[in-house]
């Protein structure tokens, strides 16, 4: 299904011989369907808050493949925003079952790209509220953005195919996150202002791909970080005076330490005041850089 990937697989072998490795994202290739479009279609996204504004909602956002940018700033209401799109497959439908509030294409699970060739288009711009929220996202082929700062997340998980991914916490979380979960295949990620999430515990794991963990902002707590990945590039950055760890677990990996962190072999710590992070790193081949900025 993914041949080039195979050529990714030969490289590394090759390259670990050498003291660098290079880790090139594969250019996967998805099968297609071919979808029959419409005019183009843009329709509001509006849950309302529920009844009770102390209890905490899940909301799970199953989106497939296209564009999809999620923002705070919802006024009165849970979500709100817009979905554009010209296959009727692609139609969002918001189920509601008590405390749980599903937003997902009317055409069920669409994790495939349309055919090579067509004009096919699928975008969510949504906006979260401030009620407390159990997040799930859900994507599948898909390109987006998700600003969560000063949100009230105690729970988030995202799992999603191939992507190109940037999620930010420009402010800090409102409360307590107890459980961050990030699952990606042959992806481009970015996380940043991981700091401000307030997580008590974060596991991602990744496939083939370029990732980055920025660590900036408020640290209010001790927090365990546990990153597993396949053949990738990783960048791990905590600013200094954060105190931290970093254990490397994994084969073929070139770890690259800059700044404030001190250490070999697989063993890397850097010294500061405050709230710690304990990060465990499990990688299966590539590149490892801890840096301060």
């Amino acid at each position: 299904m993914y041949p080039k990937f195979i050529f990714v697989l030969i490289g590394l072998a090759l390259a670990g011989l050498a003291c660098n490795l290079s880790v090139n994202l594969p250019e996967v290739t998805l099968p297609g369907i071919n979808f029959e479009t419409m005019p183009m279609t843009t329709e509001p996204i509006e849950v309302p808050l529920p009844g009770d504004a102390t209890s905490v909602t899940d909301l799970e956002l199953d989106f497939g493949a296209g564009e999809m940018n999620v923002s705070p700033g919802a006024q009165n209401a849970l979500v709100s925003g817009t979905a554009t799109y010209n296959v009727s497959e692609f139609k969002p439908e918001v189920t509601v079952a008590g405390n749980k509030v599903t937003i997902s294409p009317e055409g069920g699970e669409l994790n495939t790209l349309p055919e090579i060739g067509t004009n096919i288009e699928n975008k969510w711009d949504l906006q979260l509220g401030d009620a407390p929220l159990r997040l799930t996202i859900k994507a599948g082929a898909h390109r987006s953005e998700f600003e969560l700062g000063g949100l009230s997340l105690q729970e988030l998980s995202i799992a999603e195919a191939a992507a190109d991914t940037e999620v930010s916490f420009s402010a800090p979380n409102e409360t307590e996150m107890n459980t961050f979960i990030y699952e990606t295949g042959a992806s481009s990620v970015d996380l940043t202002g991981l700091g401000n999430a307030n997580f008590g515990s974060m596991n991602f794991r990744g496939g083939a791909g370029d990732f980055t963990l920025d660590f900036s902002g408020q640290l209010q707590r001790d927090a365990t970080v546990f990153i597993e990945s396949g053949f990738s590039n990783l960048t791990v950055i905590v600013p200094e005076g954060i105190p931290a760890r970093v254990d490397v677990e994994g084969g073929l990996t070139n770890v690259d330490a800059d700044g404030a962190w001190q250490g070999t072999g697989g063993e890397f710590s850097q010294a500061g005041q405050g709230p710690a992070l304990t990060i465990t790193v499990r990688i299966g081949a590539g590149n490892l850089s801890l840096r301060n900025r």
